[in-house]
């Protein structure tokens, strides 16, 4: 005998079959797989930065698993903790004292939690639990590399502001004075410059017919040494040839004895004013001057006697008488 379905009991088979998938799915999505073989893993963080059930678990780059429960429990020392419970969907060996790295999965901020293996031979068994390890974050990374240019720019602040406050001291009414007529100098040297170009270029157009005729002029005086360069020529190697033979002669031999003659000169001068020798004693001393000038006195009485009485010196007669001679008289002796 057929049983006959009826259209309740096909109802309520959906129903069922319904609320069990989505129960089902509702646990998948959560990280339990109600099928599936359960491998779970455990990892206890300090924080878990945006981390959610249902992250994926991660062994370079491939999904093995997934997060299947966070909870928050006490520490022994009075602090608390996160608690992360894995499940593992992929049959694969993890090594002891492998890290469980909490990651940025995209650019979004999305979390996953990265496998790191360790070097150790023996593998971890379900409830084990691994070694918990956070990644930088995106927002403590920017910091660090602001915090330096923070610092350098509160520096360069202070330091502006410091030559802020030196520059309204120096520039004050007086010194922005001084820089205004420094302007107005500059600008009349300026003006006067330009008037002297202007007075330049008036002489130069002036004078072009001038200056064309001297320009000419060195041009001809260039071709013409460019022409007389062979004579130019011989006249320095005459002189050069002048040159060697001044230095081959015998004027140094001549300026050397007359160097030489110098010195004895020099020598005998020397003996002459420290009275050595026959002109250095005629020289200094003056005996033989005061015999000459008595000498001289003497003589000068001779001649006056001569004058006087010529006939005691000369003896003549016309007719052959002779004269009785006078009685000489006797000279006076001549005093040395």
């Amino acid at each position: 005998m057929n049983m006959k379905i009826t259209k309740e009991f096909k109802i309520g088979v959906v129903i069922t079959a319904s609320i069990g998938l989505f129960i089902w799915g509702f646990n998948f999505l959560k990280g339990k797989d109600l099928f599936s073989k359960k491998f779970e893993l455990y990892a206890v963080y300090p924080k878990i930065d945006g981390l959610i059930e249902a992250n994926p678990m991660l062994v370079n780059g491939f999904k093995v698993g997934q997060i299947n429960k966070i909870s928050l429990f006490k520490q022994s020392n009075g602090e608390y903790a996160i608690l992360v419970k894995f499940l593992l969907t992929e049959d694969i060996n993890i090594p002891k004292h492998s890290i469980a790295k909490a990651v940025s999965s995209d650019l979004l901020g999305s979390k996953a939690v990265e496998i790191v293996y360790s070097k150790e031979t023996e593998f971890v068994k379900s409830g084990d639990t691994l070694y918990a390890e956070n990644e930088e974050g995106l927002k403590t990374a920017v910091s660090k590399q602001l915090t330096p240019l923070q610092h350098k720019a509160e520096g360069l602040i202070s330091s502006i502001d410091s030559v802020m406050t030196v520059v309204q001291f120096v520039l004050n009414d007086r010194t922005r004075d001084n820089l205004n007529k420094s302007f107005e100098s500059i600008k009349k040297a300026i003006e006067s410059l330009e008037k002297t170009a202007y007075k330049l270029d008036d002489l130069v157009a002036s004078e072009k017919s001038k200056l064309s005729s001297i320009l000419t002029k060195l041009n001809s005086l260039a071709t013409a040494l460019d022409n007389d360069k062979e004579k130019i020529s011989n006249i320095i190697t005459n002189f050069s040839n002048l040159s060697d033979s001044l230095s081959k002669s015998e004027l140094k031999s001549a300026i050397t004895n007359a160097d030489k003659t110098l010195k004895e000169l020099g020598v005998t001068m020397t003996q002459i004013n420290s009275g050595k020798g026959t002109i250095g004693k005629l020289l200094k001393n003056d005996s033989l001057y005061n015999h000459l000038n008595a000498s001289s006195a003497d003589l000068d009485k001779l001649l006056i006697d001569l004058k006087t009485n010529p006939s005691r010196y000369i003896h003549f007669s016309v007719f052959g008488r002779k004269d009785k001679p006078s009685p000489p008289t006797k000279a006076k002796p001549i005093k040395p």
